[in-house]
């Protein structure tokens, strides 16, 4: 496999540039860099995802007391950064096996002043740790395999009562693994909320251990 910005090392040179991007509402200036997913801008399906979460997901922040949140291959930090800033009293996890992707998410982290992002590789991440969400822009060019194990790991943590957001190009096989999850995953309930210029966002959610 050729590196791309799932490489646990990207090779080349590491130049920082500063991007203007509308996170949780209000435009953010943050670090991005080249051997990252999308290092000039926002893409669409992560904002599809964000503007869903936001149209869907409650406004209440319930306080130090809930379930951490988990953005699974953070890239530079936007799902993780919004999440952060919504919710400034809730631990969110940031986990990516690509190290200038922490880099950049933990210093964006720490230019936008947020305390609550904990930035990990996964082997990094407590295994007794639970989340009461997953949301994620997974990486489907990685193939079926790596994919599948991805979710096989993570899916299983969240807590009853917790929720996973995955968008996905419809193009790139939304509709097959939604299938997949809802097969795989029988304490899943699992089903499309929207549906946006090409972009699926599949919700699961655990009903029971």
């Amino acid at each position: 496999m050729s590196e791309h910005y799932f490489s646990e090392a990207p090779s080349g040179e590491f130049t920082p540039r500063e991007i203007e991007v509308t996170l949780a509402g209000a435009p953010r200036s943050v670090l991005t860099a080249g051997g990252v997913f999308s290092p000039e801008h926002l893409d669409r399906g992560t904002e599809i995802l964000l503007r869903t979460i936001a149209e869907f997901s409650d406004e209440f922040d319930g306080g130090e007391d809930q379930a951490p949140l988990l953005d699974l291959g953070c890239g530079w930090g936007p799902i993780a950064l919004s999440a952060a800033l919504t919710h400034p009293r809730r631990e969110v996890w940031a986990v990516d096996v690509n190290e200038r992707s922490r880099d950049l998410t933990r210093t964006n982290a720490e230019r936008l002043g947020l305390e609550n992002v904990r930035v990990a590789a996964p082997g990094e991440v407590p295994e007794t740790l639970r989340f009461g969400e997953i949301r994620s822009n997974p990486p489907i060019r990685v193939g079926k395999e790596v994919l599948h194990g991805m979710l096989r790991l993570w899916l299983p943590r969240l807590v009853v009562g917790g929720e996973a957001y995955l968008v996905v190009a419809k193009h790139l096989g939304a509709d097959s693994l939604q299938r997949w999850i809802a097969a795989e995953f029988d304490e899943l309930e699992v089903g499309r909320i929207a549906r946006d210029k090409g972009f699926h966002v599949i919700e699961a959610v655990r009903e029971r251990e």
